[in-house]
């Protein structure tokens, strides 16, 4: 009986010490086994549970933070037992248990009813109010309930709950479009975790919802900052699983911006194989990421099928699919899923970027109006939120819709401004997409050597990055190109070329490049001129003996255009 009674006593000490250590499988593993010898007392079944947490044992952290909740009220030790409550409450309300959460959060208030004394655990209830608020959207009683967790926080000099609470208001404040404010909370809740005072737990759950509010408000310096202080603390904790997937998504995501596109592959199939079975939220994230890059890379089949994996774990396919779909030519259905997408979303961030990817769909599918008011809407988010990065995106926009109208001397300016913020911001592919439109413009402006610079310069980056679909994009716009003045026509006069080799009256040309019927018929004019011929048959004709237009329009259309437009009689 001594000799157990040691073995055990040793046992939980070598559990303790590895709890202090943050090795914590080895934690899990001897308390476990001290536990299964003789039930532990709270304290030490507090550690059990979040040494569970840590290594990815959610269902067993849940039980044994109830057992701890239990022991506490058994032994009358009422803070501690409304304590466990609140991380009850918490741990179920974040996996979406609102009911049970509510559950918890009244049984840690009834407890406290008994003490007649102030405590710390009443501010964390208080900050388990604000979290529940957060979903109702109404911000200011969030920040007031948030407000009073830190002052707790403060009295009873505890670092979990200020911290947590500082971070609430700074993320509601980002919500209600205060910026600068809400940034500056996020930055003083920071403090404590970077300084290590917070328990592991606390740790990585505000840090991976500072960096998430970052990037929502794209505060892309700051989430690369907190991005590289979660890896370098996840990277001391060799045992620990619970935010190591997660944070292999933020270090992807970066990564792929900074066009390491490789590298960021790997880290997100790696960031989806350490998510599965112990964050949903991660690994349908890495999934998307995936998809991505997948697409980027020209590896089309890849990118469909790690856009569906992501959807299928409850991660919006768009923007991403809805591109691919543009990538593959399925333009109808790009044009149709960023129209569903739009309608069914209003969070702000995520909005931005579908309407990025609205622009470019629109722009190619020909519907300049829908493209023109994406354009409009994205630059109206750019001002409330003041990132640079949604600028950037805002000026792209709108210098691709006024390219798209004719109006190329209108575009200049707008995506200089985009190509130099995306330059500052070190994203290479962005702007390397921007020097494209930026050589469509010079080449319109009649700026040939201009075009030529801007296409060689997108080109090698696109090189660089293994951009396969955006380098047969460049090809074909520099067959366009080539065609187009071997026979001095400008691009618009080529896009209206190619609408009179299929068949459409002027009026029909005018509504869909968005141009009146006087500009249709001066370009008609003008290229009947070129070409030196004297009908819209002839012209239709030589386009296609020279490779002005695609194969893609049947034969059938140089009949029409002898037979005066209607289809010629089929041989029987």
């Amino acid at each position: 009986m001594g000799g157990s009674a040691g073995g055990s006593h040793s046992e939980l000490e070598r559990g303790r010490e590895s709890f202090r250590s943050r090795a914590w499988a080895s934690a899990h593993e001897a308390l476990s086994r001290v536990d299964g010898a003789a039930p532990l007392a709270g304290g030490d079944l507090e550690r059990l549970a979040a040494a569970a947490y840590l290594t990815g044992r959610d269902a067993e952290y849940l039980q044994l933070l109830e057992r701890a909740h239990r022991t506490h009220l058994a032994s009358g030790a009422l803070a501690r037992a409304a304590r466990a409550a609140f991380w009850l409450g918490l741990k179920l309300l974040l996996r979406g248990e609102v009911g049970s959460a509510n559950g918890w959060r009244g049984r840690a208030e009834r407890i406290l009813e008994e003490l007649h004394e102030d405590c710390v655990e009443r501010g964390y209830v208080a900050l388990l109010v604000a979290q529940q608020r957060v979903a109702e959207a109404d911000w200011e009683r969030v920040i007031a309930t948030a407000a009073e967790a830190a002052a707790a926080g403060e009295r009873f000099a505890e670092p979990d709950l200020l911290a947590a609470a500082l971070h609430l208001q700074g993320r509601a404040r980002l919500q209600q479009g205060r910026i600068h404010e809400g940034l500056s909370l996020l930055d003083e809740a920071m403090v404590g975790v970077i300084a290590g005072e917070l328990s592991p737990i606390m740790t990585g759950l505000v840090y991976c919802s500072v960096i998430e509010g970052c990037r929502e408000v794209y505060a892309l310096d700051r989430a690369r900052e907190w991005t590289m202080a979660l890896c370098r603390w996840c990277e001391a904790q060799p045992q620990m699983l619970a935010f190591v997937g997660l944070c292999r998504v933020h270090r992807a995501e970066l990564l792929h911006l900074d066009g390491a596109w490789r590298e960021a592959l790997g880290d997100a199939q790696l960031a989806f194989s350490l998510s599965v079975g112990v964050n949903r939220r991660a690994a349908a994230a890495a999934l998307y990421l995936q998809g991505e890059i997948h697409r980027h890379l020209g590896e089309l089949t890849a990118a469909e099928m790690a856009y569906r994996d992501a959807s299928q774990r409850g991660w919006p396919a768009h923007p991403g699919l809805a591109l691919l779909r543009l990538t593959q030519g399925r333009t109808a259905a790009a044009a149709a899923a960023i129209r569903r997408a739009l309608e069914e979303s209003m969070e702000r961030s995520r909005r931005a970027e579908l309407l990025a990817a609205a622009v470019e769909v629109m722009v190619a599918a020909g519907n300049r109006g829908e493209a023109h008011a994406a354009s409009r809407e994205l630059q109206q988010i750019a001002e409330g939120l003041e990132a640079r990065w949604v600028r950037a995106m805002a000026a792209e926009a709108a210098g691709a819709v006024e390219l798209a109208e004719g109006s190329p001397s209108a575009a200049v300016g707008p995506l200089r401004r985009a190509f130099e913020t995306w330059h500052e911001l070190a994203a290479p592919y962005f702007a390397a997409r921007v020097r494209v439109l930026l050589g469509c413009c010079c080449r319109d402006l009649g700026d040939q050597e201009g075009a030529d610079l801007e296409f060689a310069a997108a080109r090698r980056v696109f090189e660089m990055l293994g951009a396969a679909a955006d380098l047969a994009r460049l090809r074909g716009r520099s067959s366009d190109e080539r065609s187009s003045r071997a026979h001095g026509l400008t691009s618009r006069e080529l896009d209206v070329l190619r609408l009179v080799a299929s068949g459409k009256r002027n009026e029909e040309i005018a509504r869909t490049l968005f141009l009146s019927e006087r500009t249709v018929e001066r370009h008609v004019s003008s290229i009947l001129h070129k070409l030196d011929v004297r009908s819209r048959s002839a012209a239709t004709a030589h386009a296609f003996r020279h490779a002005l237009v695609g194969p893609e329009l049947e034969p059938a259309t140089l009949a029409r255009h002898r037979t005066g437009g209607k289809h010629p009689r089929r041989a029987r």
